[in-house]
């Protein structure tokens, strides 16, 4: 687990940062009690670790 700041933002652009792919806003989301995926203002929001490729095969 990461905790990072970040100032607004979308949870689309840090999934796609973070783990290559944009489809995985949730992750980022369920691990900080969000649903909305705007991030308004300074926020600090842990990133769950761990590689996009690992949920199943």
């Amino acid at each position: 687990m990461t905790v990072i700041e970040v100032t607004s933002t979308t949870l689309f652009h840090l999934a796609a940062r973070l783990y290559g792919d944009a489809r995985l806003w949730q992750r980022i989301a369920t691990a900080n009690g969000l649903s909305d995926p705007m991030v308004e203002g300074l926020t600090q929001l842990v990133i769950p670790t761990g590689s996009a490729g690992s949920q199943g095969s």
